[in-house]
């Protein structure tokens, strides 16, 4: 694993790779929560069809605490999730805006709002909603390599970089 404050990369071989990148992810975000209580949080997924962007949301909000079945978002656009972190309740809304036609229909949908709470909002395919969607924290890019998938998570913000300051290896 590669690690600068800003940037971590790693080559992920097998399912459980990813499934290993997604609870330090999610622990990191658990240790982040600790410290700011009711900050808001975007985390975009970006990469091709097939490169792993749902089975890392899956993931993610499993290892955050959901216990359930985690939906795809493809046809729904959104799925909510009520979660628990460090004993308190926190929204967590995944997207999936890869229907979308223009930016513009992010507007339409009324989802400005989800980025104005206090929740954490992942988002794929964020470039369909062009500049109308909110910077993200950190970006999670995900592509095919070889036998497997190269993930690096990125911060963009302050509270992304506070974020993955928080990623460990252990």
């Amino acid at each position: 694993m590669t690690k600068t404050p800003e940037l971590l990369e790693q080559h992920c071989r097998q399912e459980t790779d990813t499934a290993a990148l997604a609870q330090k992810l999610a622990a990191s975000i658990s240790r982040f929560l600790v410290d700011h209580p009711h900050q808001h949080l975007n985390i975009s997924l970006i990469g091709d069809l097939g490169a792993g962007k749902t089975t890392f949301a899956r993931y993610l909000i499993q290892s955050l605490g959901y216990v359930g079945k985690v939906k795809s978002p493809t046809y729904t656009l959104v799925e909510p999730y009520q979660l628990t972190i460090n004993k308190q309740a926190v929204d967590f809304y995944h997207f999936d805006l890869y229907r979308f036609a223009d930016e513009e229909e992010w507007e339409a949908a009324g989802f400005r709002e989800y980025f104005n709470a206090h929740s954490i909002c992942l988002v794929e395919w964020p470039d369909k909603a062009g500049d109308l969607i909110p910077q993200a924290d950190i970006d999670v890019y995900l592509s095919l390599a070889g036998e497997g998938r190269s993930m690096e998570l990125q911060a963009n913000t302050t509270v992304g970089k506070q974020c993955l300051d928080r990623y460990t290896d252990s």
